[in-house]
């Protein structure tokens, strides 16, 4: 018999239940129990979804805050991506779309076309069991088609490097809008808690902006290379007047200043940034220099990145530089990070195409090769996505009419992009363009659509994951977008 003088502290079931009004308050039906505790059964399997044991009275407490490990709106494979940006956009019939047609009007008119038409300089070559043609500026990627999903059909309306560039990144080509690892960042949360959720290596300030997005959501840029000491490369995460005991006194002073100040008067969102900045320096100070450390690679390991060692070639050098930040990607993405953008290359190629463009390729080739290879050897290609391409296309007629080094124009109207991983359905090419390859034409794939896609290999149904601005709600498809299903696995 319950002594009514003690406290009931083991009530399962609601006041409203029969129970409660007789002599056994203190128990509950199995209905009872199971409508008040099945949430807490989703608790559980949620735990389980982010590796943590609900009954280990010993680990450590969930994370909490806005970078705090987020479930998207349904199951992926995709966990994380690495986005290895061809900046100054690569021509699409000197790369993965072969045009036999354009060779045998070379040097002429064609209808409809502006200038002489220019035939690509490089050989292609099918490859891999999908038989996917090659440009023989690829040789090392060449050997991954078969992981590949290369789209032949994307287009942009304004061929600008600037607008377009932000059009990739954004969804918008003018408008100040979160970039894609922002909303990526946002959606996801970041697996590891001593380090940004999203960190560019080099590129632009416009394609890792968060924009109205919380500041924590914006890309950490690191301008690494290999030529630096890594305290230059992370400057001013590490104090040299503070212990790292100090700071955090520091830190914790000014956080609690700031949430008694937003009681008081009203919460200031750059303060918030400003601080969740401060926090994120301060835990980085051990893991980034880890991260960043690629000397704790293996030899082989580096070589296959980077290329021997000892050959001081301009060449060398660019793949070497590039081999590096993808290693880095790679390392990353290994300690929990979910989105990381390489800057790469210089495609912007308006004269002498035949030597310049594969000069930018054999920086990218080997590098991004070693890459796809070191995830699938670790088990990570499956849950990390590899996209590559530029922000448009590029003509195929000749730049200036055909005179002197020849070169090509910006088009928009086609240009190309390459995935793998992350639950890519490989070994297929999407999308076609005209016989002449400079214009789309089969299942044309707007920027909007590959982004719709990018997420939904995330986990994403593009036309939910949301923020609300202004008054009004903002996604990064804006009003459009459609997912190519035929690209996921």
């Amino acid at each position: 018999m319950m002594n009514p003088n003690v406290p009931n502290h083991c009530s399962f079931g609601p006041d409203s239940s029969p129970l409660a009004h007789s002599g056994l308050a203190g128990f509950a039906s199995r209905r009872d129990f199971l409508v008040r505790n099945g949430l807490g059964f989703g608790g559980l399997s949620l735990a389980a979804l982010f590796g943590i044991n609900p009954f280990d009275l010993n680990a450590a407490p969930a994370p909490t805050g806005p970078l705090a490990p987020k479930a998207p709106h349904f199951p992926a494979k995709a966990k994380a991506v690495i986005q290895i940006y061809a900046k100054g956009a690569p021509s699409t019939v000197d790369t993965w779309d072969y045009k036999p047609e354009l060779e045998k009007v070379n040097g002429q008119k064609i209808p409809g076309y502006e200038g002489l038409a220019f035939a690509s300089p490089f050989k292609f070559t099918k490859s891999g069991k999908s038989g996917i043609e090659v440009s023989e500026i690829f040789p090392e990627l060449a050997k991954h088609v078969d992981n590949m999903a290369v789209i032949r059909s994307l287009f942009t309306e304004i061929p600008d490097h600037a607008i377009a560039g932000k059009m990739l990144m954004t969804g918008s080509g003018q408008l100040p809008k979160p970039s894609l690892g922002s909303w990526v960042n946002y959606g996801l949360g970041s697996v590891n808690q001593n380090m940004p959720g999203f960190i560019t290596l080099g590129g632009s300030p416009d394609y890792r902006q968060c924009a109205f997005l919380p500041g924590i959501y914006q890309g950490c840029n690191v301008n690494y290379d290999t030529t630096s000491n890594l305290s230059t490369i992370l400057a001013n995460i590490r104090s040299e007047f503070s212990t790292m005991e100090r700071q955090r006194r520091q830190i914790d002073f000014a956080a609690q200043s700031n949430r008694e100040h937003a009681a008081m008067l009203q919460k200031d969102a750059q303060l918030e940034a400003r601080i969740e900045a401060f926090e994120i320096a301060f835990k980085m100070q051990t893991e980034a220099t880890d991260a960043f450390d690629i000397s704790k690679e293996p030899g082989a390991t580096r070589e296959k990145y980077m290329g021997p060692s000892g050959v001081y070639t301009a060449a060398a050098t660019a793949m070497k530089e590039t081999g590096a930040r993808m290693l880095v990607a790679r390392r990353l993405v290994e300690r929990g990070v979910r989105f990381v953008q390489v800057a790469t290359g210089d495609w912007d190629h308006h004269s002498n195409i035949a030597v310049r463009a594969k000069e930018t390729a054999s920086a990218v080739d080997g590098p991004a090769a070693a890459l796809l290879a070191d995830l699938k050897e670790r088990g990570l290609l499956d849950s990390t996505l590899v996209i590559w391409g530029g922000e448009f296309g590029r003509t195929v007629t000749a730049q200036g009419g055909g005179v002197g080094a020849l070169g090509r124009d910006h088009n928009g109207n086609a240009m190309v992009s390459w995935m793998a991983g992350g639950g890519v359905k490989g070994g297929q090419t999407y999308g076609s363009t005209d016989e002449f390859g400079g214009r789309a034409t089969e299942n044309k794939m707007h920027i909007h659509d590959l982004h719709a896609t990018l997420l939904a290999l995330l986990g994403f149904d593009h036309t939910k994951l949301i923020y609300n601005y202004n008054g009004r709600p903002f996604r990064l498809t804006d009003n459009f977008g459609n997912v190519v299903k035929e690209l996921i696995a």
